[in-house]
């Protein structure tokens, strides 16, 4: 074996003996709807018949459907007009920030966002971590950032500040008028730029799915909003809503946009389609996202109290998750309505592999995913559920088996843990 087969295999050696080693998933059979908790679908509207005939309708009227073409400046059809096929946020990091800038970032921000950063020519010393969520340490690092850079005071420099609004892993929402009015206070020769990804809250949340920027009335006052076509909305693609001068720059700078082959002309069809449902006001939607919050705070509310016997060292909610009337005053905003329920429901536990094959292995199996390090930090291994829509209140059905808990916990405070793994991995 060569010199490089040995140290990749070295690697994955490593990581296998971590239990952190990722593979594409092997399934014997199809995954039922309403088994599945690992999937982004959570309009399930990948399964809606209403978009399956709008999207067949449109593609047997539409001149092209196949291919693309190339880059989307090669593509200079109506297709893609509104829709752009891009990494969203390597695209923005990597291009609009000048040299100089300085970029403050959520620990729990996408790596998406980090590759972008990683591809700026903002210097690495400028790019600034704080603490999830926390408002009063992105306010430190401002007033410290302020004290030390004339170019930063009088508006010479640029700060941006990079959140999601609902976060994948944890199923956290950012206090989004906090931070924005920290920004502009801090900031106000209006060199403060808030960017927020809403891939995870785009079909969901806000008036026509528009995400929560628009749900709290704060579209006006971020710089840049994206959204991905991906999730909810059951495509692929990302498209960020900003302002022109912006996209123009993007259109010149960016290099997953420039040299990336833009989407198929069916998926910008697909994509088309879904949008109009959500744009129309459509009952269907509606009521589908309606739904996919009710049953968000149900499954909670079963669940919460078999959880709280469990040795939360081996199993337990976050800390967010835990009450309904949990909330820390100096991250959340006073709004009794924020933050509204959410369909990702992380289980926390150092044994996830475990407890994911568990489910798996259930006469009414549950398929769900076990995320770990690097993924996530260090000592917060999880199993992920992800509510969908298509879901009902007898799917949640786990939530109200205190034995299905306590089998698995029986196994995981056992001697025989390792070799129980192992066998079920």
């Amino acid at each position: 074996m060569s010199s490089l087969n040995d140290k990749l295999a070295a690697a994955l050696s490593s990581r296998e003996k971590r239990h952190i080693r990722r593979r594409l998933p092997v399934s014997a059979s199809p995954v039922l709807p309403s088994a599945d908790f690992t999937s982004n679908d959570y309009l399930s509207l990948a399964t809606s018949s209403t978009l399956r005939t709008a999207f067949q309708h449109a593609l047997s009227t539409a001149p092209q459907i196949l291919g693309s073409g190339g880059s989307r400046l090669l593509v200079p059809t109506p297709a893609h007009l509104a829709l752009e096929s891009f990494d969203a946020n390597v695209a923005f990091f990597s291009a609009i920030p000048q040299p100089g800038d300085v970029i403050l970032y959520d620990e729990h921000i996408h790596a998406s966002v980090h590759d972008g950063m990683g591809a700026s020519r903002v210097d690495s010393s400028s790019l600034i971590k704080f603490p999830h969520n926390s408002v009063v340490a992105l306010k430190r690092s401002l007033r410290k950032l302020l004290h030390e850079r004339d170019d930063l005071r009088d508006g010479r420099a640029s700060a941006f500040v990079a959140v999601e609004s609902l976060y994948s892993m944890d199923g956290t929402f950012a206090p989004l008028r906090e931070i924005v009015q920290c920004v502009e206070e801090l900031l106000p020769k209006r060199n403060g730029y808030v960017i927020v990804d809403e891939a995870h809250a785009t079909g969901i949340y806000g008036p026509q799915g528009r995400g929560m920027v628009a749900a709290l009335g704060l579209e006006g006052r971020v710089l840049a909003r994206l959204h991905t076509f991906g999730k909810a909305l059951a495509g692929s693609g990302a498209a960020i809503l900003t302002t022109e001068l912006i996209r123009d720059y993007l259109l010149n700078y960016a290099r997953p946009l420039i040299y990336t082959t833009t989407l198929t002309y069916a998926n910008i069809i697909a994509v088309e389609c879904a949008f109009d449902m959500l744009e129309d006001g459509s009952a269907e939607v509606t009521q589908l996202a309606l739904h996919l919050l009710d049953l968000s705070r149900y499954f909670l509310e079963l669940l919460r109290p078999h959880l709280q016997s469990a040795p939360p060292e081996l199993l337990c909610l976050p800390g967010h998750l835990r009450a309904d009337d949990h909330k820390d005053p100096t991250n959340t905003p006073s709004d009794a309505s924020f933050p509204p329920p959410t369909p990702i429901i992380p289980l926390l536990t150092p044994h996830p592999h475990s407890l994911a094959a568990h489910l798996a292995s259930l006469s009414q199996p549950l398929f769900t995913k076990a995320i770990t390090w690097p993924t996530v930090p260090v000592g917060t291994s999880r199993v992920r559920v992800c509510l969908h829509a298509g879901h009902t209140r007898d799917d949640a059905w786990l939530a109200r088996e205190r034995e299905v808990a306590r089998q698995w916990l029986d196994v995981a405070e056992g001697e025989g843990v390792g070799a129980w793994m192992e066998s079920k991995l």
